[in-house]
């Protein structure tokens, strides 16, 4: 009895706990709405990464034993998701459908209250949000283990848009079908890079079966919902949505696996001390040019994250390079770079500067 009562004891201490934390969350609301009513007047964006970093970085230092940073990262990622819908209605598009890995990336970033519009492709993803039926998009860029996404890097030479986020997500890929019996299983669908991604594990358990390439995890897991003898490649959450059976669970080769995803947008970010810029340039086609134009950033220091040549297809043997370097393009020395840069390419397009995901 003296233990129930202070049990009792304690969950009366946290429900008063929680009315004040309510109560103060609805005082955050009318300050994010008064926010929105300013960014209003000066027409900035509600969604702005440059401040949601700040904010992120600031629980990094308040996180302890009771209560980790990455906990209350995940709660305070949905207090901002509400917020942002308070000021203006936030539409990310992605590449679906629903329960698509994309869709998991712009869930994790923006948070569940905002509104997500699945898109069939990738040009598509980029085509909403430059005709204004979505703020923001989400597409993948590379992954940690098949490299790049030549479809993005196609719209990221034409678009008119520019990075202004990337998120990181670990790909864990379970195998689903309408039944529970692995060796029924006669055709494997999924996108491309995830059939590469579990080619260890597909030739050991299933190396009879036909294997299908689809545009997405989520719409193999889709279609798997209406055929038999087949099975799909896709997330955990693809099976819950299409109410399929999970056979194997973690089944990709590589623990490591990650895919890289941007967030494509109008307008530039502010630095935050902790950025990367992307761009895109092409040289002469003359010896020694590439060296001349990379010169820029090792006289400066300014650290070169990524570079990969890309073929220009309609000129054949020649090329463009895609770059990341660690960095904003209004720090001075990134600045003084990009300027050399300029000088010793004949083509230059900065895609972006914004903050960079640890």
């Amino acid at each position: 009895m003296i233990s129930e009562a202070k049990l009792e004891k304690l969950r009366k201490k946290i429900k008063e706990i929680d009315d004040n934390i309510i109560a103060l969350l609805r005082e955050r609301a009318q300050i994010a709405r008064r926010i929105g009513e300013i960014k209003e007047e000066m027409g900035i964006d509600v969604y702005d990464p440059s401040q949601e970093r700040k904010i992120f970085e600031h629980l990094e230092g308040l996180g302890d034993d009771n209560l980790p940073a990455f906990s209350l990262k995940a709660i305070f990622r949905e207090i901002i998701s509400a917020s942002r819908v308070l000021q203006r209605p936030v539409v990310v598009a992605y590449l679906g459908p629903e329960a698509s890995f994309a869709h998991m990336a712009a869930k994790s970033h923006f948070g569940k209250s905002s509104t997500f519009i699945p898109q069939p492709s990738i040009a598509m993803v980029f085509e909403a949000v430059e005709r204004g039926k979505a703020n923001w998009g989400v597409v993948p860029i590379e992954n940690s283990i098949e490299g790049s996404v030549n479809l993005t890097l196609d719209k990221l030479i034409t678009t008119d848009l520019s990075i202004r986020a990337e998120i990181f997500l670990r790909i864990t890929h379970c195998l689903m079908s309408q039944g529970g019996d692995l060796s029924a299983i006669k055709k494997v669908f999924s996108h491309p890079q995830a059939l590469a991604q579990c080619q260890g594990w597909l030739r050991a358990n299933l190396p009879w079966a036909i294997l299908v390439e689809v545009e997405s995890t989520a719409a193999a897991a889709k279609l798997v919902k209406t055929e038999e003898h087949a099975a799909a490649i896709a997330s955990k959450a693809a099976a819950e949505v299409y109410g399929l059976t999970i056979l194997a669970e973690g089944i990709e080769d590589n623990t490591t696996n990650t895919t890289r995803f941007l967030v494509m947008g109008r307008g530039k970010g502010k630095p935050t001390g902790k950025d990367k810029t992307s761009l895109l340039f092409a040289t002469p086609h003359v010896p020694g040019a590439l060296y001349k134009a990379l010169k820029f950033f090792a006289e400066r220091e300014i650290n070169m994250l990524k570079i990969e040549s890309y073929p220009v297809k309609d000129r054949l043997w020649e090329y463009l390079f895609f770059v990341d370097i660690a960095g904003h393009r209004e720090d001075r020395e990134v600045d003084l770079s990009l300027s050399g840069l300029r000088s010793a390419s004949t083509f230059l397009k900065i895609l972006g500067s914004y903050p960079r995901c640890e």
